[in-house]
Protein backbone atom coordinates (compact mmCIF):
# COMPACT_ATOMS: atom_id res chain seq x y z
CA UNK A 1 0.00 0.00 0.00
CA UNK A 2 0.91 3.50 -0.96
CA UNK A 3 2.10 5.93 1.50
CA UNK A 4 0.43 9.13 1.45
CA UNK A 5 2.28 11.67 -0.84
CA UNK A 6 0.72 15.25 1.10
CA UNK A 7 -1.59 16.81 3.20
CA UNK A 8 -3.37 19.01 1.64
CA UNK A 9 -5.62 20.10 4.55
CA UNK A 10 -2.29 20.73 6.83
CA UNK A 11 0.14 21.87 3.76
CA UNK A 12 -1.97 23.95 2.15
CA UNK A 13 -4.65 25.11 4.48
CA UNK A 14 -5.88 28.00 2.53
CA UNK A 15 -6.49 26.23 -0.55
CA UNK A 16 -7.88 23.19 1.28
CA UNK A 17 -10.42 25.27 3.15
CA UNK A 18 -11.32 27.03 -0.71
CA UNK A 19 -12.41 23.74 -1.95
CA UNK A 20 -14.26 23.26 1.03
CA UNK A 21 -16.18 26.23 0.71
CA UNK A 22 -17.09 25.00 -2.87
CA UNK A 23 -18.26 21.37 -1.14
CA UNK A 24 -20.25 23.31 1.73
CA UNK A 25 -22.08 25.43 -1.37
CA UNK A 26 -22.67 22.56 -3.15
CA UNK A 27 -24.34 20.35 -0.77
CA UNK A 28 -26.44 22.98 0.33
CA UNK A 29 -28.10 23.68 -2.74
CA UNK A 30 -27.84 20.53 -4.74
CA UNK A 31 -30.94 17.60 -3.35
CA UNK A 32 -29.17 15.45 -1.31
CA UNK A 33 -30.22 12.26 -3.66
CA UNK A 34 -28.78 14.39 -6.92
CA UNK A 35 -25.70 15.55 -4.93
CA UNK A 36 -24.83 11.50 -3.49
CA UNK A 37 -24.83 10.37 -7.41
CA UNK A 38 -23.26 12.36 -8.95
CA UNK A 39 -20.74 12.27 -6.33
CA UNK A 40 -20.57 8.89 -7.03
CA UNK A 41 -20.61 8.66 -10.61
CA UNK A 42 -17.37 10.86 -10.67
CA UNK A 43 -15.65 9.50 -8.42
CA UNK A 44 -16.43 6.11 -10.19
CA UNK A 45 -15.42 7.47 -13.40
CA UNK A 46 -12.04 9.01 -12.02
CA UNK A 47 -11.37 5.83 -10.09
CA UNK A 48 -11.02 7.60 -7.06
CA UNK A 49 -11.70 4.59 -4.25
CA UNK A 50 -11.49 7.19 -0.99
CA UNK A 51 -14.37 9.35 -2.72
CA UNK A 52 -16.46 6.09 -4.13
CA UNK A 53 -16.30 4.58 0.03
CA UNK A 54 -17.17 8.16 1.19
CA UNK A 55 -19.82 8.74 -1.01
CA UNK A 56 -21.49 5.37 -1.03
CA UNK A 57 -21.08 5.40 2.76
CA UNK A 58 -23.35 8.73 3.18
CA UNK A 59 -25.92 7.70 0.70
CA UNK A 60 -26.86 4.46 2.76
CA UNK A 61 -26.81 6.24 5.43
CA UNK A 62 -29.24 8.48 4.53
CA UNK A 63 -31.20 5.75 2.88
CA UNK A 64 -30.14 5.47 -0.96
CA UNK A 65 -30.82 1.94 -2.47
CA UNK A 66 -28.12 -0.07 -2.60
CA UNK A 67 -29.21 -1.14 -6.19
CA UNK A 68 -29.37 2.45 -7.29
CA UNK A 69 -25.59 2.88 -5.99
CA UNK A 70 -24.36 -0.40 -7.99
CA UNK A 71 -26.44 0.52 -11.18
CA UNK A 72 -24.84 4.40 -10.81
CA UNK A 73 -21.81 2.27 -12.51
CA UNK A 74 -23.28 1.58 -15.70
CA UNK A 75 -26.66 3.97 -15.27
CA UNK A 76 -27.67 4.37 -18.92
CA UNK A 77 -28.40 0.22 -18.81
CA UNK A 78 -30.66 1.09 -16.04
CA UNK A 79 -32.23 4.48 -16.78
CA UNK A 80 -35.57 2.59 -14.84
CA UNK A 81 -33.87 2.82 -11.62
CA UNK A 82 -33.01 6.50 -12.24
CA UNK A 83 -35.86 9.56 -12.73
CA UNK A 84 -35.50 12.21 -15.66
CA UNK A 85 -33.75 14.72 -13.10
CA UNK A 86 -31.32 12.30 -12.06
CA UNK A 87 -30.59 10.76 -15.70
CA UNK A 88 -30.01 14.66 -16.54
CA UNK A 89 -27.69 14.74 -13.37
CA UNK A 90 -25.79 11.78 -14.62
CA UNK A 91 -25.24 12.44 -18.53
CA UNK A 92 -23.86 16.17 -17.12
CA UNK A 93 -21.66 14.11 -15.00
CA UNK A 94 -20.41 11.85 -17.51
CA UNK A 95 -19.60 15.08 -19.84
CA UNK A 96 -17.89 16.88 -17.11
CA UNK A 97 -16.21 14.28 -15.98
CA UNK A 98 -14.67 13.05 -19.08
CA UNK A 99 -14.60 16.75 -20.40
CA UNK A 100 -11.69 16.48 -22.47
CA UNK A 101 -12.98 14.03 -24.85
CA UNK A 102 -15.68 17.05 -26.10
CA UNK A 103 -17.08 18.92 -23.90
CA UNK A 104 -20.49 19.05 -22.76
CA UNK A 105 -22.41 18.06 -26.19
CA UNK A 106 -25.56 20.34 -26.72
CA UNK A 107 -28.26 16.86 -26.34
CA UNK A 108 -26.86 17.23 -22.40
CA UNK A 109 -27.07 20.70 -22.08
CA UNK A 110 -30.64 19.91 -23.49
CA UNK A 111 -31.25 17.46 -20.95
CA UNK A 112 -30.40 19.39 -18.35
CA UNK A 113 -32.58 22.63 -19.15
CA UNK A 114 -35.52 20.56 -20.02
CA UNK A 115 -35.57 19.36 -16.13
CA UNK A 116 -33.35 21.87 -13.90
CA UNK A 117 -33.86 25.66 -14.02
CA UNK A 118 -30.68 27.86 -14.74
CA UNK A 119 -30.09 28.19 -10.76
CA UNK A 120 -30.17 24.34 -10.57
CA UNK A 121 -28.39 23.68 -13.36
CA UNK A 122 -25.17 25.91 -12.11
CA UNK A 123 -25.58 24.65 -8.64
CA UNK A 124 -25.07 20.79 -10.40
CA UNK A 125 -22.52 21.99 -11.98
CA UNK A 126 -20.56 23.25 -9.00
CA UNK A 127 -20.92 20.30 -7.49
CA UNK A 128 -19.78 18.39 -10.12
CA UNK A 129 -17.07 20.39 -10.74
CA UNK A 130 -15.76 19.96 -7.01
CA UNK A 131 -16.02 16.40 -6.27
CA UNK A 132 -13.53 16.35 -9.82
CA UNK A 133 -11.53 18.62 -7.74
CA UNK A 134 -11.50 16.18 -4.72
CA UNK A 135 -10.81 13.15 -6.82
CA UNK A 136 -8.28 14.17 -8.31
CA UNK A 137 -6.31 15.50 -4.63
CA UNK A 138 -7.37 12.69 -3.33
CA UNK A 139 -5.78 10.45 -6.35
CA UNK A 140 -3.19 12.45 -6.29
CA UNK A 141 -2.42 12.10 -2.91
CA UNK A 142 -3.39 8.34 -2.13
CA UNK A 143 -5.46 8.90 -0.17
CA UNK A 144 -7.47 5.33 0.55
CA UNK A 145 -10.60 4.47 2.38
CA UNK A 146 -10.17 3.58 6.13
CA UNK A 147 -11.29 0.71 7.89
CA UNK A 148 -11.11 -2.34 5.33
CA UNK A 149 -14.42 -3.56 5.13
CA UNK A 150 -14.79 -7.27 6.92
CA UNK A 151 -14.70 -10.31 4.68
CA UNK A 152 -17.30 -11.84 3.38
Amino acid sequence: MRERALNMQATAPEGYKAVLGLEKYARANVERTLYHLVKTRASVINGCAFCVDMHTQDALAEGEDVRRLFGVTAWREVPHFFNARERAALALTDAVTRISEGGVPDDVWAEVHAVFDEREAADLLLAISTINVWNRLAISTHMRPPNPPKAA
